[in-house]
């Protein structure tokens, strides 16, 4: 394969008070897919991920926990780094924290080039906070006097002197490179929405906060009494894990010529999609330092369509669900059974019944099937076409290619389903007794579908992949199923 021009993917920085929910997995699950099918096509990938670390969401937990806001972080940051093994992400992905050292002399640096463009300005000011958004909230958000995303989560009541981000200032700017890039957010009603909202004016922003009340942040250049809102800092971090503003050459390769693409919730399509973009023209003083693409998933919910909870109590743990049944089929199901941009429901009952179609009956069977044949008949493996994947079955690439990664699995099954009714409708084991020259050229067909379909697979169930593809290249039969059928 060819060398392609480098690639840049992200994934937001969860924050580091408690593990990660099935929200995340989702999200770094397919940053991840995307990652590695683009290295399989020859690309140069830079996947970045990472934690976010400030905050008075941050301050108040580790209060609570009574530790130090340092050991906190630290002990939330490594149960992380768990967490994306579980979940089956590449190690070759790079880290950024927010209190590196580095992040946060780049978030400074950020800071000062928007000052000196004339995007920064101090006033006193009074608005309604969700601590749980770390974000200002209108009346407009907010039921019963508490943010939509957070119930139950009280209201601040913040009242002081700031510094402000002179957001209106770039409404026109904006809509202008919407219209420029007509597929700057994916899935297109996503980018509707945002249209939408900038259209209807934007409203500057409080971008410090009171050393005095809130003191865990990174400090505001030449200011030693304010500290950085988390989310101004927090998105820097998309640059400052290039080594942004010392290594120009890796920012210009992977970021300026890198098609730097995010994937984030719904949720945090304004902050990715319109106040990053209008900070990076701030910094910039042009367009061209903007992000490519932004990639929208939908929340997972759990019965009757309400978002997962643990106030509701409708919360699937990640965790538990790799602990019984495995990461790749955590995997599976996040890449087939939940929606590419909608929201989808996630039970465990529904977990199951996707696990023993999809997995046990399907593709587990698909290979138990076929290297008993393979090692009872003895099946020359060479005259299969280890690559032939690439030319028969684009249509799965082209998939990833759009973000569509279901439709790339559902591709992939149907491959499945098509392979197991061969085999059924041939019946290969029966007529290597009566025609066994016609039997094996039937097995090396199967045979070659399977190579083919565990090829396709790589980028969203490796180790299986990996698994199959050993089992080929070795003639070995599994010694038990890849995935066992659960009660």
């Amino acid at each position: 394969m060819t060398k392609q021009n480098s690639f840049y993917i992200t994934t937001t920085l969860p924050y580091v008070n408690a593990p990660l929910h099935m929200g995340h997995a989702l999200e770094l699950v397919r940053a991840d897919t995307i990652a590695r099918y683009k290295k399989l096509i020859g690309c140069d990938v830079y996947f970045n991920t990472g934690t976010d670390e400030h905050g008075i969401k941050i301050y108040e937990k580790a209060k609570e926990k009574n530790l130090e806001v340092k050991d906190f972080v630290d002990q939330g940051f490594e149960t992380f780094k768990e967490q994306l093994k579980m979940f089956g992400v590449s190690e070759d992905i790079h880290f950024i924290r927010t209190t590196d050292e580095h992040h946060e002399k780049s978030a400074q640096e950020f800071w000062k080039r928007v000052s000196e463009n004339g995007y920064i300005y101090k006033k006193n000011y009074e608005a309604k906070y969700c601590v749980g958004c770390e974000s200002e909230k209108t009346d407009s958000e907010l039921e019963n006097n508490e943010c939509k995303e957070h119930p139950g989560v009280k209201i601040s009541i913040i009242k002081e002197e700031n510094y402000f981000f002179k957001y209106s200032a770039f409404q026109e700017k904006l809509l202008d490179f919407y219209e420029k890039n007509p597929n700057f957010i994916v899935p297109d009603f996503r980018f509707n929405e945002i249209k939408s909202f900038v259209n209807n004016g934007l409203q500057d922003f409080s971008i410090s906060r009171l050393k005095s009340k809130m003191p865990w942040g990174i400090e505001v250049p030449g200011d030693s009494e304010h500290v950085m809102y988390v989310w101004f800092d927090a998105l820097v971090n998309y640059i400052s894990t290039l080594g942004w503003p010392e290594n120009i050459e890796q920012f210009e390769k992977y970021w300026i010529n890198g098609t730097p693409t995010q994937y984030c919730g719904k949720d945090n399509t304004r902050f990715q999609g319109a106040m990053w973009q209008a900070m990076l023209m701030a910094a910039f003083g042009d367009d061209k330092h903007c992000s490519s693409q932004i990639v929208v998933d939908g929340f997972i919910t759990g019965e009757n369509g309400v978002r997962m909870s643990k106030t509701i109590g409708n919360v699937v743990d990640p965790r538990d669900v790799v602990n019984e049944y495995g990461t790749d089929a955590l995997r599976y199901f996040l890449l087939r059974e939940i929606s590419s941009f909608e929201d989808s429901p996630f039970t465990i009952e529904r977990f199951k019944d996707a696990y023993n179609s999809g997995l046990a009956n399907g593709l587990g069977n698909l290979v138990s099937r076929t290297m008993q044949m393979v090692v009872s008949y003895g099946i020359d493996i060479s005259l299969v076409d280890e690559k032939s994947f690439i030319f028969n079955h684009d249509y799965s690439f082209s998939s990833l290619e759009n973000f569509k990664i279901k439709d790339a699995m559902d591709y992939i099954w149907d491959c499945i389903s098509t392979t197991n009714l061969m085999i059924q409708n041939k019946e290969p084991y029966k007529k290597i007794k009566i025609n066994p020259d016609e039997a094996k050229k039937d097995i090396v067909q199967i045979v070659q579908q399977l190579f083919d379909i565990a090829f396709m697979l790589e980028p969203m169930l490796p180790n299986v992949s990996e698994q199959i593809i050993l089992l080929l290249k070795e003639n070995k039969k599994p010694e038990q199923p890849l995935f066992l059928r659960k009660e």
